[in-house]
């Protein structure tokens, strides 16, 4: 009995904003009450480590952590990933979660202000995501 493989390889699909991981993303941010949320499509950067970076904010640490724990939670329900590395997990003011190729910044706003992460980046595409869209 011959088994029949395809010997084209799958290709390898590239993420837009209209990723469900993004909108999944996006979903679980709002869904937290997560404010100013901002992304920067890096894909044209040679140097980035990342085809996006998903930036948003919350007033205190209890919150950041609800709002990147419920981004873990919907991705893995909604798009059946678990994230490569989460940072900072414990009462932190800024959570990192990173799906390798979208990595979410949650921070708190006095953190977000210091690093200016989107001026860093400010050669990348950036888009508001702050109205949720249904």
């Amino acid at each position: 009995m011959k088994t029949v493989t395809d010997p084209t390889p799958k290709k390898l699909q590239r993420l837009t904003l209209n990723s469900k991981l993004i909108k999944t993303i996006i979903a679980a941010i709002h869904e937290k009450k997560g404010e100013e949320i901002i992304s920067i499509n890096l894909k044209k950067i040679p140097e980035a480590v990342a085809d996006f970076f998903i930036v948003c904010e919350g007033s205190n640490p209890n919150l950041i952590k609800a709002i990147a724990d419920n981004i873990e939670k919907m991705v893995q329900q909604e798009c059946g990933e678990k994230p490569f590395k989460f940072e900072g997990k414990s009462g932190e003011k800024w959570i990192l979660v990173d799906y390798v190729n979208v990595v979410v910044h949650c921070m708190t706003p006095d953190v977000r202000g210091f690093y200016a992460i989107e001026d860093l980046w400010h050669d990348a595409e950036q888009k508001e995501h702050n109205e949720l869209k249904k």
